[in-house]
């Protein structure tokens, strides 16, 4: 039986670059991509029935064939909101990676103690809250408190994924939470606007303020208006996010992360060559001592501590 027979992939779906270029920039040695996916394949892991799309497969093999070719050591996968908070495929993953993937789950409050300790086994070290209206239904803020309180005496921290304009509304839920917490993709700034204009500004005072908040400094193309793209060997690729992503990287060097965002969920414009996507990074870490915080020291203590001496 074929993948087709069993899910219909979302009509104008972008599949990930295939055959991806290698970067001119190369990676210190054990850089991590902090942020990737797994989908499937959905003949051994079905989506979920409550999912907002269906994507292309995009295994294990296939990720850490990309990890090898890009020069990265490591990965953190975190659970695709097309899986629910059934975090089989992604557990999976982390069980066949050799201890050189980390994993970010997805859960419900009604999970036990067991069910998190055997996550925690597995390499799980956080949870992800969604509160991008267009992927998930909404979560009550009180639920999500409750498991926060849960997970954190397990070490683990909790990633957010918001919109820019969403922010003053969660601020007060976000400043309560009782762990670390590590920002999607910059909060999604619209960059349009001036780096030092307010909504922007907005978030920097959010990780001034709260030493605990962290921002991955990724998804350059989800963000970008004027591009260019990080197509055909372009390696001035998304010009429009480096001033944004290079602001966070030098204010709060010791609480940033990259990562490649593969296989790229629900990309409408354009599909990035992940090759060309590694070459962004000398241009937000301009030396190499950020690029080392970035790639290596801040996600190693965040998801590898018992190797960091």
């Amino acid at each position: 039986m074929s993948v087709e027979s069993s899910f219909t992939v979302t009509p104008g779906w972008l599949n990930w670059y295939d055959g991806p270029a290698k970067p001119k920039f190369k990676v210190p040695a054990g850089a991590v991509d902090a942020h990737c996916h797994v989908f499937g394949p959905g003949e051994q892991f079905p989506f979920a029935p409550e999912r907002k799309y269906t994507p292309c497969d995009a295994s294990k093999d296939q990720l850490f064939a990309l990890r090898d070719h890009l020069g990265f050591a490591r990965n953190v996968v975190v659970q695709a909101t097309c899986h629910g908070a059934d975090n089989s495929a992604m557990v999976d993953a982390l069980q066949h990676s050799n201890g050189m993937a980390r994993g970010i789950a997805t859960v419900k409050r009604s999970i036990s103690d067991a069910e998190l300790q055997a996550l925690d086994a597995a390499g799980v070290r956080g949870v992800r809250f969604n509160f991008v209206k267009r992927l998930v239904d909404f979560t009550p803020k009180e639920e999500l408190m409750e498991i926060a309180q849960r997970i954190a005496p397990l070490g683990w921290h909790i990633v957010i994924y918001f919109e820019a304009v969403d922010l003053p509304e969660l601020w007060d839920f976000f400043t309560a939470l009782p762990t670390t917490v590590v920002v999607d993709h910059m909060g999604r700034p619209d960059v349009t606007k001036p780096v030092d204009g307010e909504e922007f500004q907005r978030f920097v005072r959010l990780m001034d303020e709260h030493e605990n908040i962290w921002s991955k400094v990724s998804c350059p193309e989800r963000l970008s208006v004027s591009g260019p793209k990080a197509l055909n060997g372009e390696q001035q690729a998304y010009q429009d996010v480096v001033p944004f992503a290079r602001f966070l990287v030098e204010r709060f060097p010791d609480r940033v992360l990259w990562g490649t965002d593969w296989p790229h969920p629900n990309l409408k414009d354009h599909m990035p060559d992940d090759g060309l996507l590694v070459d962004f990074i000398p241009h937000i870490a301009p030396t190499a001592e950020l690029q080392h915080k970035l790639l290596i020291d801040n996600p190693m203590r965040l998801y590898w501590p018992e190797e960091v001496k």
